[in-house]
Parts: C-alpha cells; sequence; structure tokens
C-alpha cells in the first residue's frame, strides 16, 4: 500500500488528485486561472468539497476561458448564482469575473499569467522537506508577497493562505511530507523538466 500525506484521507476523489494533480508544477494559463478561482471559491469551505464541484465549476465558468469570464456582467453573476453545482456566493462570483479582468492585465504587462506568478518562486519549484503534516505552514513569505501584489491589481480572495494552498497545488513548492511516494515523485519529475542528472 502506498503512502500518502495523511490529508489525502480515503475518498477516492481526494486521493487521486492528491497522486496526479497536487504538486505537479503547472505552466499552462488556463489550468492556473482555474485554481486560482477555485483555491478563491474554497475559503471557508473543504476543499473536497471544491473537487466534488469542480466539473460543474468548469461547465459554469466556460471552462476556465480568461477572456469570455472577464467579459461577463451582471447577469452572468445572476445565472451563476442559480447554478446549484455551485458555491452560490456573490462575492466569490463577482470576484472570479474581477479576477479574470486582472489576469488580462497581467498577461499584457508580463506576456502570460504563468510567467507572472513563477516569479515568486524564481521560477522554480521549492523542494521542502516536512516530515509531518504538521511542520507545513500555512503561508511564507512568497505567499505573503504574491497575495499583496495580486491585491494591489484589484484580485479579492487571493490572501497569504489561500496563495500559498495554490502555490502547493500548482507545484510551485513540493509540500508532499517526506513519508509521502509523491515526494520523491515530484521532486524526480522536477529534475528531469530542468535537464538535471
Amino acid at each position: 500500500m502506498k503512502n500518502r500525506c495523511a490529508w489525502a484521507g480515503t475518498d477516492p476523489l481526494y486521493i487521486a488528485y492528491h497522486d496526479d494533480e497536487w504538486g505537479v508544477p503547472v505552466n499552462d494559463d488556463r489550468h492556473l486561472f482555474e485554481m486560482l478561482i477555485l483555491e478563491g471559491a474554497q475559503a471557508g469551505l473543504s476543499w473536497l468539497t471544491i473537487l466534488r464541484k469542480r466539473e460543474a465549476y468548469r461547465r459554469a465558468f466556460a471552462n476556465f476561458d480568461v477572456e469570455t469570464v472577464a467579459a461577463w456582467s451582471e447577469p452572468d453573476v445572476q445565472r451563476l448564482l442559480a447554478d446549484a453545482g455551485i458555491v452560490r456566493n456573490r462575492l466569490k462570483i463577482e470576484s472570479a469575473i474581477r479576477n479574470a479582468k486582472g489576469v488580462l492585465k497581467i498577461r499584457d504587462e508580463f506576456g502570460s499569467l504563468d510567467a507572472y506568478l513563477w516569479r515568486f518562486v524564481d521560477h522554480r519549484p521549492r523542494q521542502n522537506g516536512w516530515r509531518s503534516q504538521a511542520e507545513v505552514p500555512a503561508r511564507t513569505e512568497q505567499s505573503d508577497a504574491m497575495g499583496k501584489d495580486l491585491k494591489k491589481r484589484g484580485f479579492n480572495f487571493v490572501g497569504s493562505t489561500i496563495c500559498y494552498a495554490f502555490m502547493q497545488a500548482v507545484g510551485m513548492v513540493n509540500d508532499h511530507v517526506t513519508s509521502c511516494y509523491r515526494h520523491e515523485e515530484i521532486r524526480q519529475l522536477v529534475r528531469q523538466r530542468s535537464g538535471e542528472k
């Protein structure tokens, strides 16, 4: 039996997310935008709740096409508020639209959301070596900086804790505990992608 991070629990959806996605470096703008919106939607809820709603989010938010979402207005907010498949919270829905507009400005300035976000870790995934879940921080200097800069750009639901959860999810940090089988797999994947032996 594979040894996993304790938080993965026993739910098959959570286990699949832990095994296949969490901590794998992401450079695709659409996926980065999706995770930014989902991490914000998760505020005050469990991540498993969001995972269970993920397909509904993809349908409701045009598969996280940033140009489409950025063009939305009040009628779209009303449509989303009526969608039982997602978290029907006006602030979170309006935030997703506002954040999409912010992503377009970031792309104009930096070329891509990827180029902008990965600056906060010097474009290289950080390989941590936590022995237990208790050692894993809820925020770091890098997530503080990311949250502060995003807020300055008009983003919402981007506090440091949300930003750090996002960084963990998209592989900016490898926060699998050292006893988890994915810790070493992610470390090797990062080395291969960077051309190291």
